[in-house]
């Protein structure tokens, strides 16, 4: 276990996946997780662990199957570390020194954010507010001094702090050289204000920047709205929503509208949209509304017109997402007349397709309709995983097994989790030195980036 092993890990999501980690404890397997993270130096299986020791309060095993990987001297092991001691509700001093490493004895940004947190965390609020106050024109730690003191009575103290740099932000709205550093400043000035239950204020104030033009975050704009919705200002709402900013604001009107119990005044107001301005962002909020109420034809009338378009403008995988676990009904979605292939990535079409018939145990008829012909897919891992969607594990497992490779081992890992075989399971999934030496090396580039080898 070294510090480029465990950053490799982190970064390209390698070793034992989170999602087989999440698998195995699924099937109760903390204890067989915790001992692998220790044995074979896996940072994910290491990370689960901790959370659910820490989550049972057994604070000592969890700091014993961290302490391995702080050796090392890798700093998200060492933070773990400390939010294990601050949980414990002990040594809060050595927690702080385990994130304070700057050799030049200066404290980065990041690692202030960190202290910050666990000073919070600890109680110690005013402390940590004192340590960011000379630095909150730094990125982020406006928002971390908002985080950590909700709830914590000083309110008031916070306002003092943010409401200055809210109005810069509203002042270099136009200017040629704006304050971005204070962008998210007037957000934050309205969280403050509403969790002191000034909510009117804060809407008052943030109406009259929009009304203005002068915020720089367009995301100020949603927060306003959401703000109208939490507190019923329903009419205010809708006349915003018919203004400039209707793209981004009137799904926000529609879905307090849904909440407020007037689900046919929103259905009304989006197919009004639709008629009057027909975008991409009010069919897709309206099919994916129709879906959820159970009206999947009605959702596929909507959404039809935008089953052609490319990749993020196309409405046919928001409707497939939250079928993929209802075969029947993404059968029926994908083989409806009006259904075209997904533009640009047709072999999507020909996967949910396989995945829907696997699904109703159609296995054979699945394999026979899947597009195959991607160098990136590999056919026997298709089957298998077809196979294994239709409850067929042991013919599934047979397939990985028999390929062998470093991906088919991480698949064959998975079945045998389901299968109950635990233990083979986790010996049979590639260790994280394997994996980093099957990885292709990278190519040579030239100064331009280019690759110096084909393909160029």
């Amino acid at each position: 276990m070294d510090m480029d092993d465990l950053a490799w890990q982190a970064k390209n999501y390698r070793g034992i996946s989170p999602r087989t980690v999440r698998l195995l404890l699924e099937q109760g397997h903390l204890n067989l997780v915790a001992e692998v993270a220790v044995e074979r130096g896996e940072w994910f299986c290491a990370e689960r662990a901790v959370e659910e020791l820490c989550q049972s309060g057994d604070f000592g095993r969890a700091l014993s199957v961290m302490e391995p990987f702080v050796v090392t001297g890798w700093r998200p092991a060492l933070h773990v570390k400390a939010e294990i001691l601050l949980r414990a509700g002990r040594r809060i001093e050595e927690a702080l020194d385990l994130v304070c490493l700057d050799e030049a004895g200066a404290v980065s940004t990041g690692e202030c954010r960190i202290v910050a947190e666990m000073l919070g965390k600890a109680g110690r609020i005013d402390e940590a507010i004192e340590l960011l106050v000379p630095r909150l024109d730094e990125p982020a730690l406006l928002s971390v001094l908002v985080e950590i003191t909700d709830g914590q009575g000083c309110d008031e103290r916070v306002l003092e702090l943010v409401t200055p740099r809210a109005d810069r932000a509203r002042q270099a709205r136009g200017e040629e050289h704006q304050e971005y550093a204070f962008s998210d400043a007037q957000k934050l000035q309205a969280r403050v204000l509403e969790r002191a239950g000034r909510a009117d204020e804060a809407i008052r104030i943030l109406g009259q920047d929009i009304a203005g033009r002068r915020f720089l975050a367009q995301d100020t704009l949603t927060i306003h709205a959401e703000l109208l919705a939490r507190h019923g200002w329903l009419d205010e709402l809708r006349e915003l929503a018919a203004g400039q900013d209707a793209h981004t604001i009137l799904d926000i009107f529609a879905g307090a509208l849904r909440r407020y119990g007037r689900a046919e005044e929103a259905e009304t107001v989006m197919r009004n949209a639709i008629a009057a301005d027909d975008w991409v962002g009010y069919r897709a909020w309206l099919s994916s509304m129709l879906l959820a109420e159970g009206r999947l034809d009605d959702a596929i009338a909507v959404a039809e017109p935008g089953f052609g378009w490319y990749d993020c403008s196309n409405l046919l995988a928001p409707l497939v997402h939250p079928l993929l676990d209802r075969p029947e009904e993404l059968l029926y979605l994908v083989e409806h007349p009006r259904v075209v292939p997904h533009h640009g990535h047709e072999e999507f079409q020909h996967w949910w397709r396989a995945w829907a018939l696997a699904g109703l145990g159609r296995v054979d008829e699945a394999i026979s309709v899947t597009d195959l012909d991607h160098p990136w897919t590999d056919p026997r891992i298709v089957k298998a995983n077809l196979l294994s969607r239709a409850g067929r594990l042991d013919a599934a497992a047979d397939e990985l097994r028999a390929l062998g490779t470093i991906k088919g081992r991480e698949e064959l890992c998975e079945v045998l989790i389901l299968q109950g075989r635990a233990v083979e399971a986790v010996t049979v999934h590639p260790t994280v030195s394997e994996q980093r030496a099957a990885e292709p090396k990278p190519t040579p580039r030239g100064k331009n980036g280019y690759s110096l080898e084909p393909p160029f």
